[in-house]
């Protein structure tokens, strides 16, 4: 990929930079919001299926120092611009992005090995969605042959027992999300990510679950992102800038 087909943009604050394609899927706050609500402590093992450039693995391991993030993505010049980011950050020891995918992972990643496992699946099934005809937003947002089943899946799979799953997705999913929960996790906390105050449903949810939990499932208040005017709430803006989410 060319330099003129790149940019880099500041994010978290202006600590974590990101080079990433010009057209095409953008990283956004969902990426940023996925690696604050990950409990992740120094030393710790994280796995992110889908990692794109890397954002997300970036902002955790500049939250958390100590923690490793490991990232799958199946996009060959992703996986190149996310070891350029992943340099240009000061972070290459902690953030390794590898190629592969869901039903492919590289053989470095083993099943039950990781403390956490984030991840920002595709938002829309193919059957109720027509793909962008960008090769990569239509990856990032449309399910291929790995469905929003499999990628839950895939990531209890990864993660060790007690350890958690971080997803955020649609929230008109949640109720396809709580049932693939069912019965292989608990310590289940639903957090819904207000547009504004004005009473306006819920676009978006973070999920996070425990392996082999047993405490109920959670309805947290979630985060306001919006004051009227369209600037940032108080709250939201110290997430953005690196704090974390308290699920």
């Amino acid at each position: 990929m060319s330099d003129a087909a790149v940019t880099e943009d500041a994010i978290l604050g202006g600590t974590v930079r990101v080079r990433q394609p010009a057209a095409g899927f953008r990283v956004a706050i969902d990426s940023v919001l996925l690696a604050a609500a990950v409990a992740a402590e120094p030393g710790e093992e994280v796995l992110e299926p889908g990692a794109g450039v890397g954002a997300a693995a970036l902002c955790l391991a500049r939250r958390v120092a100590g923690a490793r993030v490991t990232g799958i993505e199946v996009a060959p010049d992703l996986v190149r611009l996310a070891g350029d980011n992943a340099r240009l950050n000061g972070l290459a020891p902690a953030v390794n992005i590898m190629i592969g995918d869901i039903a492919r992972p590289p053989p470095r990643v083993l099943p039950a090995s990781f403390a956490h496992v984030m991840m920002n699946p595709p938002y829309l099934p193919a059957s109720r969605a027509q793909a962008p005809p960008d090769a990569g937003k239509a990856r990032a947002h449309v399910e291929g042959e790995a469905d929003l089943a499999a990628w839950l899946d895939f990531a209890f799979h990864m993660v060790r027992p007690r350890g958690t799953v971080t997803v955020i997705h649609r929230a008109d999913r949640l109720d396809a999300i709580l049932a693939r929960l069912h019965a292989r996790a608990g310590a289940i906390v639903v957090f819904p990510l207000w547009p504004g105050r004005d009473g306006k449903p819920a676009k978006r949810v973070l999920v996070r679950a425990e392996r082999g939990g047993q405490t109920p499932l959670r309805l947290a208040a979630g985060l306001v992102l919006h004051e009227a005017d369209g600037r940032y709430t108080a709250e939201a803006d110290r997430v953005l800038r690196g704090a974390a989410l308290e699920l």
